[in-house]
Formats: C-alpha cells, structure tokens, sequence
C-alpha cells in the first residue's frame, strides 16, 4: 500500500525558553483526510508545537516540511499562503469590528487595490452558513457570546481555505448544539482530504473525532498511534503516564449547613425572578446550554453588572452589593472563564497576581510589607502546588497553573462565598483533578462554591445541588441521584424529565 505524504511534517523539533527545554525531538506528521489528535497536560509543549507549526514561533533545532519540502524558516505569513490555518484556545478577534470583517482580517479579497467588500460577504456568508453562523454580518464581535465569538473564529479559519486546519480546544466555549455543528464541519473537511489537527481535554470527543493520536509529555512524544482499540481511561494512561484513579472527590453526605446566600426574584443581565439558596458547605452547579443567563447570574451577584431582588441576604447582611468592591467586603469573590483577560494580568509575576487582592490587607500604617507578601505568595504557592519561579510572569505558565493563580489571589481575603465561571475550561486532567479536591477542600471550610459550567459531567459528579437555566429562567433544581446529564441536557433544552427526576424546590428563607 503506498504510503501517504503528509502535508505539514515536523521532525526533530526543538524549543527552549528562558534555557528551560519546552519540546525535545518532537516528529509529527499530519496527513490529507485524517483527524489527529494531539494530547498532553498542560505544559506538555502543545501551544508550542502549534506556534512552531503556524510559524508563530522558530524552532531550536529541527526541521517543518509542507508537501515533502523542508521550509528554512516558516513565518506567519508564509504558512497561511501554504493553507495552515489555526485557531486558538485564546480567540483573536478584533472586537469592534463585523463577523464579516473579522472573519476576512489578513485575507481580504481584493479589487483595484481597494477591500472588495461585496466578494467579502459572499465568503463570509459561504462559511457562516457551513458553522452555522446566522447573525447578520454587520454585527460587531463584541456584542456576541464567548460560544458565539468561538464559531466566528472557526469561520474566519475556514475563509482562507485551509489545506490543514489547527484547532485548539475549539468546543470549551461551544453549546452542545454547536459543539455538534463543528464535528459536522470537521468530518466535511477531512472527507475533503484537509488535513485537522485536534487538542482537547474532552476525551470523548477525541475518541469520535479523530483516528490518531500524538501525546505529549514534559516536552517529548509517549505515543503516537492509531486509536483502535483504546478507550477513555487509556488515553489518560497515556497522558499521564500512571493509573489515573478517580477524576472527582466523593460526594459527602453532608447536611447542608447555614444559608450563606440567598436571592428571591433577582433579576442580572438575561436572567429574571430567580430563586437562588447557597448553603455553608455545599458546591451548587448552574447548568444549562452556553448564553443562558449562567454568566449573568454570576456577575449580576458580583455587583459587577446591574443586579436587582426582592430580597438578599449574605451571611444574614440584606442587600446585593452593587459593585464588586461592595461584594468583596461582603466576602463574595468571582474567578472568570476567561482567565488571560479578565482574571490576571498575564504580564506581571506569578507573586503580583497573588497578591494584587490583597494589598490593602497586608499594608502597615499605608506601607506594603514585602515579609507578610513573601510569606502569603509562599504559602499559597504550596497549598496549590503553583509550580515554577513566582517572579515568573503569568503568561509564561501553562493554562493549568494560571487557573491556579486566578484562584489563589482571592484566598487571602477569605471569602465565604466563591462564584467560578467554567474554572477547568482548557485545563488538563490532573489540573482538574487538583482543583476538583480544593473545592472540596473550600466547601470543608464552611465556604459556598457557586459553579457555573459547560461540562455536563463535572455538574453531576461535583455538585450538591444545579440549576438548569433556559433563556434566562431557572427551569430546574436538581440535587443527589437526581443530578443526571440526561435530566440537566433535557431541561436546557426544554424536554421534559422522566417521572423519576426529583425536582427539589426550597423556599427563599425570610
């Protein structure tokens, strides 16, 4: 059988940073008409394999060879006129301007040296309708969902025709509805002879995407195989090199503690006349497809967006905060989805983001004490297994250990009340595992973890209690046995619940 040539080939890939080796020796091969996966933890060398692969970055040593012939050194520029496209975990899209002028940028047709506007829009319309796009075109990025944002930068690849397309973690911010469109897309393309590269931390969508597999590990290559034959838990054999054990903490039978939180009729964004209980002690789940108010309810708690109820009370204090300065004091903290925008600045050290929360705290008489900020970072730094030199800037550490950072800087204050917005989205399966534990640990503490998430199974198998919203309205409360993938999917999307579903309904205690 003769054997097919890759379109994009790497071998001997080599790449240090700082004299700390990122990829040793790295071969891979991505062929026309094949998905492939490529999996590691985080800080196994994946975003810089992709960079080196786009040309975003320069290899040490080594060699990348499009059609069988070695490039000596592949810009940007040059991989996407040899039709590399990629499409990040973090998005690139110019926010103030349209879908259809973002999803042109860097490839804009063009007709006497002028942006041909009209061929633009018959493109674009061309790959929206493909990813299932339908907002006008003349709408600007910024008024879309993170989900919604995700299909226009899919899109934007898809425009330029890819020979091989990169997609990294491209269902973390996808409904179930879209996350479905994307795998249609993708099957289109690799029966087109497109040569996909796929990372993900969803092993199930690995195991129904792709037919091979790359795993990265500390920087070298521990398989790379077909996926016959292995299933789930063997992939994380592979990834992780040991027995995997269980991915989430026991439940405990707990019996729910005092109220830490409770709303009646709040009203945040699209969300309206909600009924919200959070007890000491307990992880309550907010479910429900990508858009439906999960944010909102977050943020309207926050005092970060305009919040309105016809009661609340925190800790037995009445009254929303209506700033996020307000809801600090009140012992109320939020870790947003996106991390590298909203909850760290990326450019200052692992220490500065620790402790930025806090300074005001640790100051004596107006004057920071750099002893009190030593011992905090340090501390912090352990408990939370933080790895690498805290005078390290954020933006160097893998996606696993900024989450870390972006939960450790608010634990010096103390909160009772933690409001996480999707905290394990892109971060791999032992990160998750660590965090899964120190939300344990938080809810051991007598604290309330309020968890709003995209990942139906962590909702069941980490939560006390959900509720599922639907356009902006609780629609369900689940807790116990009752907290199934098939109850919180059916009542996000308006099925109803077998006779068998407990729905658990409490009144707003006054």
């Amino acid at each position: 059988m003769t054997e097919v040539r890759p379109i994009l080939e790497a071998r001997g890939l080599f790449k240090g940073f700082f004299g700390n080796p990122v990829l040793k020796g790295i071969d891979i091969a991505l062929q026309p008409g094949r998905v492939h996966a490529l999996l590691g933890e985080n800080g196994a060398g994946k975003s810089t394999l992709i960079n080196l692969l786009s040309g975003a970055l320069t290899p040490d040593e080594g060699t990348i060879a499009i059609d069988g012939k070695a490039v000596a050194r592949l810009s940007p520029s040059m991989a996407r006129a040899a039709g590399i496209g990629v499409v990040q975990q973090e998005l690139s899209l110019a926010s103030q301007l349209s879908i259809a002028e973002n999803i042109g940028l860097g490839a804009y047709p063009k007709r006497f040296g002028l942006i041909d506007y009209r061929a633009l829009a018959l493109g674009a319309r061309d790959v929206c309708e493909l990813v299932g796009v339908t907002e006008p075109l003349d709408t600007p990025v910024s008024s879309l969902s993170l989900g919604r944002r995700q299909m226009v930068e899919i899109a934007k690849a898809l425009f330029a025709k890819p020979r091989v397309l990169i997609l990294d973690e491209p269902t973390s911010s996808l409904s179930a509805h879209e996350a479905s469109v994307l795998a249609d897309v993708i099957f289109t393309l690799r029966d087109r002879g497109v040569a996909v590269l796929y990372i993900s931390h969803r092993l199930n969508e690995v195991r129904a995407l792709c037919s091979h597999v790359t795993v990265l590990k500390d920087g070298g290559i521990t398989a790379d195989r077909s996926l016959d034959g292995i299933d789930g838990e063997g992939l994380v054999r592979l990834m992780v090199g040991r027995e995997t054990g269980a991915l989430f903490p026991p439940r405990p039978d707990i019996v729910p503690g005092p109220l830490r939180l409770s709303t009646k009729g709040f009203s945040a964004g699209i969300v309206r006349d909600a009924d919200v209980l959070g007890h000491a002690g307990e992880v309550l789940g907010i479910g429900g497809l990508v858009g439906q108010g999960q944010e909102d309810l977050l943020l309207g708690l926050y005092g970060a967006i305009p919040a309105r109820s016809i009661e609340t009370k925190i800790d037995g204090q009445s009254g929303l905060p209506n700033n996020v300065a307000a809801a600090n004091a009140a012992g109320i903290v939020y870790v947003p989805a996106d991390r590298k925008h909203e909850g760290l600045v990326l450019t200052h050290s692992i220490a500065s983001n620790i402790i930025l929360p806090s300074l005001a705290k640790l100051a004596r008489r107006g004057l920071r004490s750099r002893g009190a900020e030593a011992d905090m970072i340090g501390d912090l730094a352990r408990q939370l297994m933080i790895k690498g030199d805290v005078a390290r800037p954020v933006q160097a550490l893998s996606g696993g250990n900024q989450q870390k950072v972006a939960l450790a800087k608010w634990l010096p204050l103390d909160p009772g009340v933690l409001l996480l917005n999707d905290p394990t989205r892109g971060v791999d399966i032992e990160t998750k595992r660590e965090i899964y534990k120190m939300l344990r640990r938080f809810t051991g503490e007598g604290r309330l973890v309020i968890l709003a998430s995209s990942d139906t199974p962590e909702l069941v198998h980490l939560c006390d209690r959900v509720l599922v919203l639907r356009e902006g309205r609780v629609v369900l409360e689940l807790r116990g046995d009752a907290i199934t993938e098939e109850a919180i999917v059916g009542a996000a999307m308006g099925i109803e619940a077998d006779g068998e579903t407990r729905i658990v309904r409490e009144e707003v205690a006054q």
